[in-house]
């Protein structure tokens, strides 16, 4: 049998969740790429430390919000302006096929932080599922979350709304 290692992993799969919200934390921070925040400013883009697909996306609004009717019409269009141009400039890097973006509302939805909004941008490729996730639970990132990061934050550094 091969192993596959993912050591990053363990820190979800075994650890102690995260205290505080991580998008409020990862707008206020001092060190974007310890945060793998991308942009954080009118909205929060951060990578997924836990991702789907190499890529993985999370876009927030910077004021914590659980309740998607709550935002005003004004930053619900800045926040789609963001999640926009992200998926632009996400298809541009990772040259994918194609991209899954959406959010889950609540917990019982899914929403692993379920307290603050956020969409999640995954690229996707033809043919990029295989027998991994369905047999071993397990997903392969081919790209370390640091050197994704540091592809990806050039392109991001000048991010604001088309």
């Amino acid at each position: 049998m091969r192993v596959l290692w993912a050591p990053w992993r363990m820190a979800y799969v075994g650890g102690a969740a995260a205290a505080g919200c991580i998008f409020c934390s990862a707008a206020e921070t001092t060190d974007p790429r310890e945060a793998l925040a991308l942009a954080q400013h009118p909205a929060i883009v951060v990578l997924n430390k836990f991702p789907y697909a190499n890529g993985h996306l999370l876009v927030a609004p910077r004021r914590h919000a659980a309740d998607f009717g709550a935002l005003p019409a004004a930053e619900f269009q800045v926040l789609m302006e963001v999640v926009q141009r992200s998926t632009a400039l996400l298809s541009e890097a990772m040259r994918c096929d194609g991209m899954n973006v959406g959010m889950n509302l609540g917990a019982a939805a899914g929403a692993g932080v379920a307290t603050h909004l956020h969409w999640h941008l995954v690229p996707r490729w033809k043919g990029d599922t295989n027998f991994m996730p369905l047999l071993a639970d397990t997903r392969v990132i081919p790209e370390h979350l640091e050197a994704l990061y540091d592809r990806l934050q050039p392109l991001f550094a000048g991010l604001t709304p088309a």
